[in-house]
């Protein structure tokens, strides 16, 4: 796994103006311009273990990455709790399950879901979507033979990640991860 200084993905504008919050839409334009960056996307260092990323600058102050995903790799379960985000494919396909449900957002352990909660889409390149806060989901590359390169962005920064596993229909919360255990 490899981490990189951040690059920037767009161009700065050399006068400052005031910065609006960016949107789920605003997010889900920028994740769709970088990937169409092919010098940036070529640019991502990939390793046959594991994932590998750069961190981006974001619109209006959000993070943002290019992830690298190994064949049969992915995230498991988690959220990026009070932060809005989109995604994108720019190389290969991901698969991303997500649960069509609000869960609380703190104050338990283990939920039971319903039967009905599962979707899942399948994102090839220059496929993406955005999603809101609380998001439960996980993405994977499910192929044999070929890596995936993705753009993700979320504002505000990410503040935590809560990671969950999953048996049948019980969700567990297992751990909850802040900005310096992965940067």
């Amino acid at each position: 796994m490899s981490v990189s200084p951040s690059v920037s993905a767009s161009a700065s504008p050399s006068v400052s103006a005031p910065v609006a919050t960016p949107t789920q839409a605003d997010l889900l334009d920028f994740v769709r311009r970088t990937a169409a960056d092919t010098a940036l996307i070529a640019s991502l260092p990939l390793d046959p273990e594991g994932r590998t990323w750069v961190r981006l600058e974001g619109p209006g102050g959000s993070e943002a990455w290019l992830i690298g995903w190994p064949p049969g790799t992915g995230t498991g379960w988690h959220d990026h709790a009070d932060s809005v985000g989109a995604f994108l494919t720019a190389r290969g396909e991901l698969k991303e399950n997500s649960l069509a449900a609000r869960l609380p957002t703190d104050g338990w352990k283990t939920l039971e879901l319903s039967e009905d909660v599962d979707r899942e889409r399948r994102l090839s390149a220059g496929k993406g979507r955005a999603f809101g806060r609380h998001h439960v989901h996980e993405v994977l590359n499910e192929s044999r033979e070929e890596h995936a390169i993705s753009v993700h962005a979320y504002y505000p920064p990410l503040p935590r990640i809560r990671r969950y596993s999953r048996t049948g229909q019980v969700l567990r919360l297992e751990q909850v991860e802040r900005p310096e255990d992965w940067q």
